[in-house]
């Protein structure tokens, strides 16, 4: 799974700085790769064994798409026939949950036998705002993959980057349990997870382009994208703290955003993405470099009442926290039911 010039972290530590590439034959996405790990973000297992990425993303939503396709049904019965045999005396909705936890360890499992590296994977976002009911979930989803021969060292839980959430990393960080900090949109909330010691953090860059361009009306150049410069910043401030903690720009809309951060540790990206990047062949200059990433700010206090006081003076941060916290339920209701049906005809 390491690569030269990668700590155990996985993240690139390469010294050389940003440069400005010449025009070649290879791809946009084969410069990409010379500087940036790869991540495909998608549940989708046959659009990863076609793209080969270092690791794979998923959520509740790109497993329910993936769920959908005929293709991976016995991975869904699979899933209903283990909640079935080790629910015991469980209620529904507990059989629900072990089944859904299942489902997204089997997809897991088959992505890892493509990947060579990490596969993410989501606790339920309802309990964002309850340590204990992350930690459990986490400790589950970690046995379910142990119990089918895969190392916790290969898997990343995923947790929204909340107060509470980002406690539960530091927990789950102690035992050996790797974690992605997911739902991050600011600063406050990436200082606070790489204090807690998080493996990875997953800066969203799409999500807050869309805010401010509701907010605004304008049309942002790659360079001037809000979610860029996000990204950005919380990259050169890990950096000149000397934190370990992999920075992996997610949620893009395009692919300048893409191109703009060539040089962050790792970006996941959308089958869709990826292909364009693949068919393009404009030169990719490196844009963020640990050698020369310099943050002119203090290093932040982020005990409790400091990270909710600047979560909350941070509207947009405050904003698409709650959204996607909500947009994520939502997603799992969905697959819940897709569960339930499955059950009924069981």
């Amino acid at each position: 799974m390491e690569t030269e010039n990668m700590h155990d972290n996985g993240r690139d530590d390469s010294t050389s700085p940003p440069t400005k590439r010449a025009r070649t034959n290879a791809s946009q996405l084969e410069e990409l790769k010379s500087m940036t790990v790869i991540v495909a973000d998608t549940g989708d297992i046959e659009a990863i064994r076609r793209l080969r990425p270092q690791d794979a993303t998923t959520n509740p939503s790109l497993l329910k798409k993936a769920a959908d396709m005929p293709q991976y049904e016995h991975l869904v019965n699979d899933a209903i026939e283990y909640g079935l045999s080790t629910a015991g005396d469980s209620d529904e909705d507990a059989l629900v949950h072990l089944i859904m936890d299942k489902l997204g360890v089997n997809f897991g499992k088959e992505i890892l036998g493509i990947v060579p590296g990490y596969v993410s994977t989501e606790v339920d976002a309802r309990t964002s705002f309850d340590a204990e009911a992350t930690l459990a979930r986490a400790r589950r989803i970690i046995g379910m993959y142990e119990e089918v021969g895969i190392a916790k060292e290969r898997v990343l839980i995923k947790i929204a980057s909340t107060w509470e959430g980002i406690q539960a990393c530091r927990v789950l960080q102690q035992e050996g349990v790797r974690c992605n900090m997911t739902l991050l949109f600011s600063l406050a909330q990436a200082a606070a997870c790489a204090e807690a010691g998080a493996t990875l953090i997953s800066p969203f860059v799409g999500r807050i382009m869309d805010y401010y361009k509701a907010q605004t009306g304008k049309t942002y150049a790659p360079a001037e994208d809000p979610g860029v410069q996000s990204v950005t910043k919380i990259f050169s401030y890990f950096r000149t703290f000397g934190y370990n903690t992999i920075v992996m720009g997610a949620s893009f809309r395009n692919t300048g955003e893409i191109t703009e951060l060539a040089g962050c540790d790792r970006l996941t990206i959308a089958p869709k993405l990826i292909d364009e990047l693949q068919g393009m062949t404009d030169a990719v200059p490196q844009k963020l470099s640990a050698a020369t990433a310099t943050y002119a700010g203090p290093k932040l206090e982020v005990d409790e009442a400091s990270f909710r006081r600047m979560l909350n003076d941070d509207a947009m941060a405050t904003e698409k926290l709650a959204e996607g916290i909500r947009k994520f339920a939502v997603d799992i209701v969905k697959l819940e039911q897709f569960i339930e049906k499955h059950l009924t005809e069981a």
